[in-house]
């Protein structure tokens, strides 16, 4: 049977039950109805007929008593009393009449004969009685026995009905009594039969899709085994079947590639092991799934006795584990890349380190999850060597040119000396060019060594109380010459309550002084350039915001870079590229920040620093 059929039979069964309820209760209204209406008609209209004679014989009674007794020679008011007699005669006539055909119980009908023989009886005394010589004996003798008779026939026809109207009256209530017994007993029965029907009906369409959507959620995670048993012959029954063979026949694929899967397993272990870089994998709650044979050799223990076991367990004992969880444990990420030194065959090795979160989505889903993380060292030993190398090569090339760069500034200020002779004013060009690259190498070398300071980590602070107004004051001393000559309006905005700070004054006005000659190169005339220090929690923030072309956002983290200059950028002279960068580490390493804003290219750009106050 279908579900729609089943339902139309649900529907319809109920309508059913309704109508029956509703058909016996109009069929016991009925027969109490029909057994009020018996009891009107048959009985109480009988009595009704028994009081009408009564009152007409008691009016022929008077009539008779005054004839006899108070004769009138008044013609009018024996006309009237002849009159009262006859409508008397009709009116008992008439409900004789009706009470003959209303005989309806047991003995009524030889009752209402007598009656009828004792009323012609007393019409044939009261004719005879005006030829009586003692019409008065005559009444009391023959006349008033008859209406006796008349009476006491009247009276047990009166009795007969009074007696069948109590019956019939009890019998409709034992009759009401019954019906309300049979209406509560099917009212009780069709509660239940409803109640049934409605806590079990919709659960036999519910609960199969209940159990159906439970049974996908089981096959979507791979328990083939799973079954369908419904043995309805409807749609149900149909998915039912459906469902099984669905799942019988990915039970037989996930075994016949059972093998397949294991060798792929097996291949990509294989390849794991045979990476030059250390890899481990973690699931989601940092228990170790797999490990490579480089890296149970950095971390000197045996593959089997780690794989399934929990991280931070082993971070316990294991330094480097440690080191290898700690952002994951904390759930924070370090901006730190300082490589890792490990050492390796009593030899120092540098690594990098890499996490990579697996994220995976569900068939059939669309939100996906972190089901673990990969983490990767990187043997770059090699390119570290080469990095000192480098560094090494540029710190002694920085202090040999130092030399020459000096004797050529102590030749020009000989040959500006008036004493060695006088120069024409193309010589004197000559001399201010040489002066300014010479003022440009001389940047450069020195930019050079405090980026060898940077990166052999030999940054030497030498830490004083200073207050930020001198900072802003120094910077704008040494560049005011520049601005000058731009007609650059500078503002500052400095309070001179702000707290002194604990730094390395000349590396900090090292730093303000980079950032206003940054601002100075790209402004243009007649421009504006903001100098500001305020104080911020617990920290004081330095910003230099300049109104010129801005920066594009794509290159606010990598301006910090070293050798990084923005492309397209023709302003003056370019940089090195060095001086943001020597100027972050600078920063840093007092513990502060350094950061760009420039939301728009083309609105200028505003750099900040801070340094906390903590450190006075």
């Amino acid at each position: 049977m279908k579900i729609k059929t089943k339902l139309v039979a649900g529907i319809a069964f109920l309508f059913a039950l309704f109508v029956i309820i509703g058909g016996l209760g109009a069929y016991f209204i009925k027969l109490l109805s029909d057994e009020s209406d018996q009891i009107i008609e048959d009985n109480y209209e009988s009595v009704e007929y028994t009081k009408a004679m009564t009152q007409a014989l008691d009016e022929m009674k008077r009539y008779h008593t005054e004839f006899f007794f108070s004769p009138n020679q008044d013609s009018l008011i024996n006309q009237v009393r002849e009159q009262m007699l006859r409508q008397a005669i009709v009116v008992f006539e008439k409900n004789l009449k009706n009470e003959e055909d209303n005989i309806t119980e047991s003995g009524e009908k030889e009752l209402v004969q007598s009656l009828r023989s004792n009323y012609t009886h007393l019409l044939q005394l009261t004719q005879s009685a005006t030829n009586r010589s003692t019409p008065s004996d005559y009444y009391f003798n023959e006349i008033i026995p008859q209406y006796k008779d008349l009476q006491k026939d009247i009276y047990q026809i009166s009795e007969v009905n009074l007696r069948a109207i109590d019956r019939k009256n009890n019998s409709a209530q034992a009759t009401a009594q019954k019906v309300l017994s049979y209406i509560s007993v099917i009212g009780v029965v069709a509660f239940i039969v409803y109640f049934t029907f409605f806590l079990n009906f919709p659960g036999y369409i519910a609960n199969p899709i209940q159990e159906l959507s439970h049974s996908i959620r089981l096959l979507a995670n791979k328990n083939y085994q799973q079954r369908l048993h419904f043995t309805s012959n409807d749609e149900f029954g149909e998915v039912a079947s459906a469902f099984n063979s669905m799942a019988e026949k990915l039970d037989e694929y996930e075994n016949s590639n059972l093998a397949k899967i294991l060798f792929d397993k097996k291949r990509l272990d294989t390849v794991i092991n045979n990476m030059r870089d250390a890899i481990i994998g973690l699931d989601e709650n940092l228990r170790i799934l797999f490990i490579n044979q480089e890296a149970t050799k950095l971390m000197v223990v045996n593959s089997e006795e780690v794989i399934g076991k929990y991280a931070p367990d082993i971070a316990l004992t294991n330094d480097l584990m440690r080191n290898l969880i700690q952002d994951l444990v904390t759930d924070v990420t370090s901006e730190s890349q300082t490589p890792l030194k490990i050492v390796v065959d009593n030899k120092e090795s540098y690594f990098t380190k890499d996490i990579i979160d697996v994220v995976f989505v569900r068939t059939g889903e669309t939100n996906s999850r972190k089901i673990g993380y990969v983490i990767v060292l990187k043997n770059i030993t090699h390119f570290q060597e080469l990095n000192v190398a480098k560094t090494n090569f540029i710190a002694t090339i920085s202090h040999e040119l130092k030399t020459p760069i000096s004797s050529i500034n102590l030749s020009l200020k000989l040959l500006e000396d008036d004493r060695i002779g006088s120069i024409n004013e193309e010589q004197k060009h000559m001399i201010d060019n040489i002066k300014a690259d010479t003022q440009r190498l001389l940047k450069i070398t020195r930019e050079l060594l405090d980026l060898t300071q940077v990166e052999t980590g030999n940054i030497q602070l030498h830490f004083r109380a200073t207050k930020p107004q001198e900072i802003i004051d120094y910077a704008y001393e040494a560049l005011k010459a520049q601005i000058e000559q731009k007609d650059i309006q500078i503002e500052i905005i400095a309070d001179y309550s702000l707290p002194e700070l604990y730094i390395d004054r000349e590396k900090t006005a090292w730093v303000m002084i980079n950032l206003l000659s940054n601002a100075v190169r790209y402004s243009s005339e007649q421009s504006r350039i903001i100098i500001s220090a305020i104080q911020k929690n617990k920290s004081v923030v330095f910003s230099v915001q300049d109104f010129g072309k801005g920066i594009d956002k794509a290159y606010h983290e990598k301006i910090f870079e070293r050798y990084f200059r923005i492309p397209d950028q023709n302003n003056g002279s370019l940089g090195t590229g060095l001086g943001l960068a020597i100027s972050k580490e600078f920063i840093t390493a007092q513990g502060g920040k350094i950061w760009v804003e420039s939301e728009q290219h083309g609105k200028g750009s505003n750099f900040l620093f801070t340094i906390p106050v903590t450190l006075v």
